[in-house]
């Protein structure tokens, strides 16, 4: 039917109903509702997360550890810019505040990365999809009535040759993927969960795991590097004119410089042995959780062995570092 030649009745029809849309009662005006604005995903997030910058900026509920590290980070390379830098940049070289602070800059940038972004939070089952999830549960239990039937507990998948179980997770009504764990405190199923880390107020998982690795690599850096120079400071100005001298000279200085140099030798010790620890997971493609665990030591059979490395450690680090991110 063209759109001019319709017949009279329906016509009347259409006529009918845009007068009704168009001209309402008294009656009816109560009764209408507006469209409400449809929510974004994080106004409903089920998890136990914190939402920042309109769903931008997503961290855990507890973040008091990670202040700490921000304060700590903030105080100790202050302290070295302010008492140490000066005196360096003109005896030795002006490169020293200038490599400093670049490490500086990249600690902070993979710092709020690691903590401000999604670790890789898997969905939720829907209620429809957790419904016919149960009804395949019911039939792979052959008890289709409403009668006991046994809590589901996993199943299990081939991978590279290796027989990997998935555990259902009751909160999230979903059958994990490999690798992936349940966050309690996030309250929230993680893929490649690493563990969560308070000192970054976020859990590491797929999504930021490099950015989490490169932080504590370049804080390593550049807790060695501050630690150095501080010692460097202080065994120069001792020489030119003795350490009570010097501390006689500048009063205000020495106890920063001290303090600097004691935090330092304090933290470098486990931060460097923690960027050693998670280089050995990367070149061998691990997790935390699986370290932990011990989900592919040899202890558990001759035959068990890890699916997901890739045989050597150079493409093991380059999987875990460079390959693309998931959205």
């Amino acid at each position: 039917m063209t759109p001019g030649g319709g017949s009279g009745p329906m016509k009347d029809c259409e006529y009918s109903q845009i007068s009704t849309h168009s001209s309402s009662s008294p009656m009816e005006s109560p009764h209408k509702k507006k469209k409400s604005a449809p929510k974004r995903k994080w106004e409903v997030f089920p998890g136990r997360n914190k939402f920042f910058c309109n769903g931008r900026i997503m961290m855990a509920r507890q973040t008091g550890v990670f202040y700490l590290t921000l304060v700590l980070i903030l105080v100790t390379s202050g302290l070295f810019f302010a008492f140490d830098c000066p005196y360096l940049s003109e005896k030795i070289t002006p490169a020293i505040p200038a490599i400093g602070g670049i490490l500086f800059f990249f600690v902070m940038g993979t710092l709020l990365r690691t903590s401000f972004s999604d670790p890789g939070v898997l969905p939720r089952a829907t209620p429809d999809e957790a419904a016919d999830l149960e009804r395949q549960i019911d039939i792979a239990n052959g008890s289709s009535s409403g009668g006991y039937r046994p809590p589901p507990r996993t199943k299990e998948v081939i991978i590279n040759g290796q027989t990997v179980k998935l555990k259902y997770c009751f909160t999230c009504k979903i059958f994990r993927p490999p690798r992936a764990s349940h966050c309690s405190l996030c309250d929230n199923c993680v893929e490649r969960f690493d563990h969560h880390c308070p000192w970054v107020g976020n859990c590491v998982g797929k999504r930021n795991y490099r950015f989490f690795y490169m932080f504590i690599l370049s804080l390593s850096f550049l807790t060695v590097f501050i630690f150095a120079f501080v010692i460097t400071h202080v065994i120069l100005r001792s020489q030119q004119t003795g350490f009570l001298n010097a501390l006689k000279d500048s009063p205000a200085r020495y106890p920063f410089t001290e303090a600097n140099s004691v935090v330092c030798f304090f933290s470098v010790w486990s931060i460097v042995g923690l960027s050693g620890f998670h280089t050995y997971l990367i070149s061998s493609n691990q997790t935390t959780n699986e370290d932990i665990k011990g989900s592919w030591s040899n202890k558990r059979g001759k035959e068990n062995y890890n699916p997901y490395s890739y045989g050597n450690i150079f493409t093991n680090c380059c999987a875990a570092l460079c390959g693309p991110l998931s959205p």
